[in-house]
């Protein structure tokens, strides 16, 4: 891999030994110790994946993805020594695409990254545009429009919408989700997957508290439905 990775860590130790796991990875890692400092490296210079700390001095991680998802739909991983739910959904809620909680084992952490990277690289260019009701999705250019406006989406609320839309009134459930746009072949956390789908609906929906497309199957998971 040769894909560069923009690291935020306050902690020295732990930004050191992830820098060099994520580097013998394959990885040209970058890091910075403070939330500022790492918006102005993302500013910089191209990036392919942002790994960002919760709890940084100056800016703290939930900031700096608020202002990196506002510019830009690179995936962001967020690092939480918590593993409370509302600390996870509050950076999922923000645009962060997957998170890792302290302390972790870096072949977990390095899998995430890969997965992650995959996400937003994988383009289908033989892949007919999708056009369900008042939505058209462009797999090869990346793009959703909606009544002709481009809506602005993560790379994995693009995977998802175009998951879903492929197949209109399949019922997916959330471990079938995570496998397909997260790329997990092991049993994540499916709180990915309902975050994700509230961002969706948020941006697709006339009014996402009463979803008209992607509905709720009660007990299973999501359905797309475009009439």
């Amino acid at each position: 891999m040769d894909e560069r990775l923009l690291l935020v860590e306050d902690d020295a130790s732990i930004r050191e030994v992830t820098k060099l796991g994520l580097t013998q990875a394959g990885f040209h890692v970058t890091t910075a110790p403070d939330g500022r400092e790492g918006l102005l490296h993302f500013r910089q210079a191209p990036y392919d994946l942002v790994i960002l700390d919760v709890m940084l001095p100056v800016l703290d991680g939930y900031e700096v993805c608020r202002q990196i998802r506002a510019e830009s739909r690179i995936p962001i991983i967020m690092l939480s020594a918590k593993s409370d739910t509302v600390d996870v959904v509050v950076g999922l809620e923000l645009g962060a695409d997957d998170y890792v909680t302290k302390p972790f084992e870096m072949a977990e952490l390095v899998a995430r990254a890969r997965a992650a990277v995959r996400r937003a690289t994988a383009v289908n260019d033989e892949e007919p545009v999708l056009v369900r009701g008042d939505l058209e999705i462009d797999p090869g250019a990346f793009v959703a429009r909606r009544r002709g406006e481009e809506v602005s989406l993560s790379a994995t609320e693009f995977r998802l919408l175009l998951e879903l839309a492929r197949r209109p009134g399949q019922v997916f459930t959330r471990e079938l989700l995570l496998q397909r746009v997260w790329n997990y072949d092991y049993l994540g956390d499916s709180r990915l997957v309902d975050v994700a789908v509230q961002r969706l609906r948020a941006k697709v929906e006339d009014d996402p508290k009463e979803p008209r497309t992607i509905k709720t199957v009660r007990g299973v998971g999501y359905r797309f439905d475009s009439g």
